[in-house]
């Protein structure tokens, strides 16, 4: 009797499919929230690059420094553009400086790369838009929020956020 209720058991196939499902579903939903993360970190990448490069248009034209521009001016501007992808603009650093020539652009990350929780910004911001004909250089980083915490990310900082920068060097124009 023992041996009959055993070889039934076994082959009874009902439920197979709820099963094989629950084996294999957390790693499908792992992986398509980690592609849907990717995308949306790409596209928040990129929104930031062109909305730096739009806003700094105002700086290499003369236009920023007509109107007195403040880099808190600038940082509204750059957040006017981001679509609303950034939540809080306060967590932005800006770097504008002049500089003397192209070959002496040299960037340096303006936080502690190995902070474990809360990570502050190790600089304030900059603000020298420059002269007419003077090289600028302009700089733009941001600590992205981050739902997954994967730990292939080279830019994720200790406390989970993503460290999302953009930077333009330019002539100004004789204005």
């Amino acid at each position: 009797m023992a041996r009959l209720r055993r070889k039934s058991f076994f082959g009874d196939t009902r439920g197979a499919t709820a099963v094989e499902f629950a084996l294999l579903a957390p790693i499908f939903f792992t992986l398509l929230g980690a592609i849907l993360e990717t995308s949306v970190n790409y596209l928040a990448a990129q929104v930031l690059e062109s909305g730096v490069q739009d806003t700094s248009r105002l700086i290499r034209t003369g236009e920023a420094q007509r109107r007195n521009w403040t880099v808190a001016d600038y940082k509204k501007d750059v957040c006017g553009r981001l679509f609303g992808l950034f939540g809080d603009c306060s967590d932005m650093y800006v770097s504008v400086r002049q500089i003397d020539t192209f070959q002496s652009a040299d960037y340096e990350v303006p936080l502690d790369r190995d902070c474990k929780s809360n990570c502050k910004w190790s600089k304030s911001d900059e603000w020298q838009p420059g002269v007419a004909s003077g090289v600028v250089m302009i700089q733009v980083y941001y600590r992205y929020p981050s739902i997954l915490q994967t730990p292939l990310a080279d830019n994720r900082l200790g406390d989970g956020r993503l460290l999302m920068g953009a930077a333009t060097v330019f002539r100004n124009e004789p204005f």
